[in-house]
């Protein structure tokens, strides 16, 4: 029962972790890991500099109150 379900999902897991190295070595090898690295900080850039933005207009309209 408990014990056959826990081995299929260490399986699962680890045969997904797996896939995931596989997926990563191809990206580096295709030199596609660095595309999606500049996506992701792109992203992560674009986020901040919104909440930055958000956070000076809040306190803008806090001082005028």
């Amino acid at each position: 029962g408990i014990q056959m379900t826990l081995a299929a999902m260490v399986f699962a897991i680890s045969s997904a972790a797996a896939q995931e190295v596989e997926m990563a070595d191809a990206m580096r090898s295709d030199g596609k890991i660095f595309v999606v690295v500049g996506v992701l900080l792109a992203l992560l850039f674009g986020v901040f500099a919104y909440l930055i933005s958000i956070d000076r207009k809040l306190r803008k309209m806090e001082k005028r109150s």
